[in-house]
């Protein structure tokens, strides 16, 4: 090899080197590489609406949130693009509900993440009865029956008490994932606790003088609500809102409404409402939505979920006849 050539091997080697090096450099110093946006915030991904609404809430202008279940989309039967998959190993905190998506839980696990809160972990799971003829449904106990993992009804935002003791460990797991707003994040987080606990009072003044305890839905996601404020919820399918309940399922709950005085059937608005409206009109009764608050779409009572849980209030005030 001449000695020019050899000069110029090393020169492009050299700038080789240097083009990778300052590469590396800039992967390194970049405050998009990673956990972290072009201007510095916290990217979090939640798993389906209520966990989005809890780090949209605490992390306030620190995060950007990332919600994987698109509004209108049913939670229970989400799948996961190779896209989404990806992004959860590249997130600097996730918020999800192990029991809920079993797709979100297998992609969480294989993920890597350091920062992950689970609200299934941060409030206590209750089994809400047993299976009979293949569905799960109310005992007249105050409690409704879901199919979840190992038995426990993983519904716990929609009791306003459980939905605060998640907040305040998302509020932990953000702490910890980005301890700079630490400050910031805690105050999010008690002005959050306390809209809460105003909510809470709402419900419980809201139903105290009440004409009866009974209320049917489509979907058995009420039974946290239903046991917080001393309520039975009976629902026509199990914790699939999609599921087709059995006769013998109907028959008893022509039984149950005509014993409980029961004046509505619940339906919601992601679901199809063909089969609580169906059932409404054999019995002769009316029809109102109750929203899971699994998702915010056109269709939902309320922009956010304070506004759709004071519609809920509202329904289940008219329903049960409430003074």
């Amino acid at each position: 090899m001449s000695v020019m050539n050899i000069r110029r091997h090393i020169i492009t080697a050299a700038l080789a080197g240097a083009s990778v090096l300052g590469l590396l450099a800039l992967s390194a110093c970049s405050p998009a590489s990673g956990a972290r946006t072009e201007d510095g915030k916290l990217r979090v991904t939640a798993s389906f609406y209520p966990m989005e609404f809890l780090a949209q809430q605490i992390g306030g202008k620190h995060v950007e949130v990332t919600d994987l279940t698109k509004p209108g989309v049913e939670p229970h039967d989400l799948e996961l693009t190779p896209k989404q998959t990806g992004q959860l190993g590249e997130s600097g905190a996730i918020v999800y509900l192990k029991g809920l998506q079993p797709a979100v839980d297998a992609a969480v696990a294989q993920s890597g993440a350091k920062h992950v809160a689970d609200a299934a972990a941060l409030t206590s799971l209750e089994k809400h009865g047993t299976e009979v003829d293949g569905h799960h449904h109310t005992t007249g106990d105050n409690h409704s029956h879901s199919e979840s993992e190992g038995g426990k009804d993983p519904h716990i935002w929609l009791d306003p008490v459980k939905y605060a003791e998640v907040a305040k460990g998302v509020n932990k797991t953000l702490a910890q994932a980005d301890p700079a707003h630490k400050a910031d994040f805690q105050k999010n987080t008690d002005v959050l606790v306390k809209k809460l606990d105003g909510l809470n009072k709402e419900f419980r003044d809201g139903l105290k003088k009440r004409s009866s305890d009974t209320f049917l839905t489509t979907h058995a996601a009420f039974g946290y609500l239903a046991e917080r404020y001393g309520l039975t919820e009976e629902s026509i399918s199990g914790l699939d809102p999609e599921a087709e309940p059995s006769a013998h399922r109907i028959r008893d709950l022509h039984t149950l409404a005509a014993e409980h005085h029961v004046s509505t059937v619940f339906f919601e608005t992601i679901a199809n409402p063909a089969t609580a409206k169906a059932l409404a009109g054999d019995l002769h009764l009316k029809t109102d939505v109750l929203d899971p608050l699994e998702g915010i779409t056109g269709k939902s009572r309320g922009r956010d979920y304070f506004g759709v849980q004071r519609a809920n209030l509202a329904a289940l005030q008219k329903a049960l006849g409430s003074k």
